[in-house]
């Protein structure tokens, strides 16, 4: 019996059922284990504030090290890149979707000074950039909630993970797919992550099978991006990268939280250098001033 770990929340249960589902398929009994994280109790504080890196996974991690659970299903973007000893990334399946959505209005679309809901730093700041009249106010809570606070009005639009909304269903809400080269995705958006722990070689064995090596490679450079900056999730940090006949193409950006200062990059090689690519990639947005930006946010 294979006890997987999971949040709460529609999303990650939908998530932590469609491995389930496969894991079964591959001879596997499973069942899945709710734990409670920290960013699922801190609902009314703006993330980029409370300055706790693995705000969705520490518990999860924890149950692990504790043998409560045997695998945690996380979604790759708030996944520290430091992993505590004895836990393991064992499997990255195919990713969703990459694209940052809006949701109500597209973005060209939205009135002067329209209100514009988000949680992430990083989408916040990207849109100050292309459309600084624009009123930003924090956006917490699940799928449904956001989309909720969307059709009561208290937004003229927000900005979600197209990839959550396929998920569910719900693809139909979006207005706009907005394109890389104007919000560039948060590291790993899209993709799925599965936790292992030392030791456990025929969960580990099977867990494995479901790994996509394309997209780990792709993965593995943009965590190498955020490794080599130091960042956490909830930082002002972008970086998306996609293989095409074994040769990676990255891009990655550091922005102020105010959208007025862009340190921006890219590289290109073999998918098999990825985790060097990406280190590569990140010091040169060190030395181009992102130690700088990242330094003012830390404060």
């Amino acid at each position: 019996m294979i006890v997987i770990g999971s949040r709460g929340s529609q999303l990650a249960l939908w998530q932590a059922h469609w491995i389930e589902t496969r894991l079964i398929a591959l001879g596997s009994e499973c069942r899945i284990e709710i734990i409670r994280t920290t960013g699922d109790k801190i609902t009314d504080v703006p993330l980029a504030k409370v300055g706790t890196k693995g705000l969705f996974t520490k518990e999860l991690e924890e149950a692990l090290l504790a043998r409560t659970i045997d695998v945690a299903v996380h979604s790759l973007k708030d996944m520290p890149t430091e992993l505590p000893a004895g836990l393991y990334l064992r499997a990255v399946p195919k990713r969703e979707d990459v694209h940052d959505a809006m949701i109500g209005r597209k973005l060209a679309d939205l009135s002067e000074g329209a209100s514009v809901g988000t949680g992430s730093l990083r989408r916040a700041a990207q849109l100050r950039a292309v459309r600084p009249d624009l009123q930003i106010a924090d956006l917490r809570g699940n799928l449904d909630t956001r989309l909720r606070k969307l059709d009561e009005g208290r937004y003229e639009a927000i900005v979600l993970a197209a990839a959550g909304l396929r998920r569910l269903g719900w693809a139909d809400r979006i207005a706009e797919l907005i394109p890389i080269d104007i919000m560039c995705p948060a590291v790993g958006q899209g993709a799925l992550a599965i936790e292992t722990r030392e030791g456990d070689d025929a969960d580990a064995r099977i867990c494995a099978l479901l790994d996509h090596p394309r997209t780990r490679a792709e993965v593995t450079a943009e965590r190498a991006v955020l490794g080599a900056l130091g960042g956490g999730c909830q930082v002002p940090i972008g970086a998306y990268a996609y293989v095409r006949d074994g040769e990676l193409s990255l891009r990655a950006v550091v922005i102020t939280p105010s959208g007025d200062r862009v340190v921006r990059g890219q590289r290109t090689g073999r998918a098999s250098d990825a985790q060097k690519l990406g280190r590569d990639l990140g010091d040169e947005l060190i030395r181009g001033g992102g130690r700088e930006i990242l330094e003012a946010v830390y404060g």
